[in-house]
């Protein structure tokens, strides 16, 4: 894959064959409607293909289906070993067309083509095929209870699950959700972001064609105001899993409590801190620090935003970071040397460009950046951008930008790093950095967010949970725990004679 020139990547995406249709029922068709929007590349602007527009009409027809089919038990009632050989086929399709889904999310995203073939497709392929394998490995439970009683506790599929996606990183986020949800007998209607839905499209072809049965997955791109909130409030839906904004997240709550009480599982936003000693690893540190904030622009729920820094060393380090930022100049992501491709879409470009001018005017100092680049590419690309002199009253560290904006602040013992950490409406994830196993392992527990490294940035896999605290969400993405969110438990009490 890496081996590949830009140029190869190019003459591959001239010759792709881009499916925009919806998947319904084992089959790609256009939204009931006709309606299309075309989707474009945030690398060039340039027309990808035209992406089905999906209603409530579409949402209803696939909520039916997919009701038939969990009720006729052609997936729910599938053994366990048999249920699994289709997730593991499926991971080996997508594996074996893995150039061809990470150039679509590439061209869809703007992702540089080194991540989405080292990360992206690498991450889809485990996610789907640990989950596959897990299947058969996960045992009911029969408590102790007293004498002439037996106590079955099962755990069985909620039933129809709708899911939807964010536009960030829309093949990792849509492994993450269907892979359990499928594992565990569910019928799935995933609605990706519309203006990343490719990759999504793409895979759910590779899923039947591994053998998932018609009627278990459709896919349906649309937007979050019609489709979206018409999932969340329709009665016939048992689970809904979600990955985007705090905001949205909030509302699709209430429509569970206005609908049917559905269960909601969310991952949303972040504003996390990422805090370094004296003693730490300096160079390690400041390169990390950089990674975690401008990896994929900042477009990243888990971005390390606001960098604590021990003040002895706020100079010093500060010096390191801006020093490592130089090595995510943005560029063209077909070219396997690009670090940072551009933002989705002239609205979050503007947005980044508006926090930076209230960084500015709330006094904080500007460093490095703060300027739009390549704007004859016809893309949408910022700058790393770095301010210092942040305090925790500035919206620039209140707020989630999800761009490459970079909050310094300082500290003068662990107390007040801590109190920094957690002077935030969210709770998603965060670093610290020490030598001193005692001041890392103390900050780390006192810290309130769900995933948190120790000498580390982005740390975990397939086999731990991923979620929030406060308002950054609940339930769990990955891991066995993931599982749970989408099944109830049943516990069928016995008496004896």
């Amino acid at each position: 894959m890496l081996d590949r020139t830009q140029q190869d990547w190019r003459s591959l995406s001239a010759s792709l064959v881009i499916e925009g249709r919806a998947f319904v029922n084992g089959l790609y068709r256009d939204a009931l409607s006709g309606e299309t929007r075309p989707t474009t590349s945030p690398a060039d602007g340039r027309t990808l293909t035209d992406i089905a527009v999906c209603g409530p009409e579409d949402a209803d027809e696939a909520v039916r289906l997919a009701r038939k089919t969990f009720e006729s038990g052609a997936w729910s009632d599938m053994a366990p070993a048999d249920r699994k050989m289709v997730l593991v086929r499926w991971a080996e399709l997508i594996e074996s067309h893995a150039d061809e889904i990470a150039l679509l999310e590439c061209l869809d995203v703007g992702k540089p083509i080194a991540d989405t073939t080292g990360v992206d497709v690498p991450s889809a392929v485990r996610t789907i095929r640990w989950s596959g394998e897990a299947i058969d490995k996960i045992y009911d439970e029969i408590p102790p209870t007293p004498k002439d009683t037996l106590a079955l506790v099962q755990r069985l599929p909620l039933g129809v699950v709708a899911a939807i996606t964010p536009f960030n990183f829309p093949l990792s986020t849509t492994a993450w959700k269907l892979a359990p949800s499928l594992a565990t007998g569910n019928s799935v209607v995933l609605k990706p972001a519309l203006n990343t839905s490719l990759s999504a499209l793409r895979i759910a072809g590779l899923a039947s064609e591994a053998g998932l049965p018609d009627g278990v997955l459709s896919v349906l791109p649309g937007t979050g105001s019609q489709l979206g909130s018409h999932l969340a409030l329709h009665d016939d839906i048992d689970g809904l899993t979600f990955t985007g904004s705090t905001g949205v997240g909030k509302l699709l709550m209430r429509y569970s409590g206005e609908s049917n009480l559905k269960r909601v599982f969310l991952e949303l936003g972040g504003k996390s801190p990422n805090i370094v000693f004296a003693d730490a690893d300096l160079d390690k540190a400041a390169a990390f620090a950089a990674t975690a904030v401008f990896y994929n622009g900042g477009q990243t729920c888990t971005a390390g935003t606001r960098l604590i820094v021990e003040e002895p060393i706020v100079d010093e380090f500060l010096d390191k970071v801006v020093e490592h930022s130089r090595d995510w100049r943005p560029g063209d992501p077909l070219d396997p040397n690009t670090t940072m491709g551009p933002m989705i879409d002239q609205g979050q470009l503007d947005t980044v460009a508006q926090y930076v001018d209230i960084g500015r005017s709330e006094g904080a100092s500007l460093v490095a950046g703060g300027q739009q680049v390549m704007a004859d590419s016809g893309g949408y690309y910022h700058e790393p951008t770095i301010f210092s002199g942040v305090d925790s009253n500035m919206r620039i560290a209140r707020e989630e930008i999800f761009g490459p904006v970079m909050s310094v602040m300082s500290f003068s013992d662990a107390d007040e790093a801590v109190a920094i950490a957690n002077d935030s409406i969210y709770g998603l994830a965060g670093a610290v950095w020490s030598r001193d196993i005692n001041t890392a392992h103390k900050v780390a527990a006192a810290v309130r967010v769900g995933t948190m490294g120790i000498n580390n940035y982005f740390g975990g896999d397939i086999t731990v949970p991923f979620g929030g605290f406060k308002q950054s969400g609940n339930g769990r993405d990955k891991s066995i725990h993931a599982f749970h969110d989408y099944t109830e438990l049943k516990t069928t009490w016995i008496e004896f004679d």
